[in-house]
């Protein structure tokens, strides 16, 4: 199920799992979301944000087909970048 970013904070629980993608057809570029969290987010040459899972860039081919687990202690950070986003293109899913 795909939460707005403003609503995930009601998911959380053991029940819960968070992950992220990012359609790039509505990145802006800007890089917001790799300044506030870098450990799952990225902007390649393509000057467009993609997820990350580690040091794997989920790029091939990007969007919904990509999404990267985010750690616990990285939820809050995922959240903000969601939420700070110009062109509202990062998603969050709760499994």
């Amino acid at each position: 199920m795909a939460v707005p970013a403003k609503q995930f904070q009601a998911f959380r629980g053991e029940e819960w799992l968070m992950r992220v993608w990012i359609d790039q057809d509505l990145c802006t570029g800007d890089g917001l979301c790799e300044e506030i969290c870098p450990a799952v987010f990225t902007l390649l040459d393509d000057g467009l944000a993609y997820v990350k899972q580690g040091d794997t860039v989920l790029n091939e081919p990007g969007g919904s087909s990509q999404t990267a687990t985010a750690a616990a202690d990285l939820e809050d950070a995922v959240t903000e970048a969601a939420e700070e986003c110009p062109g509202e293109c990062i998603f969050i899913v709760a499994e």
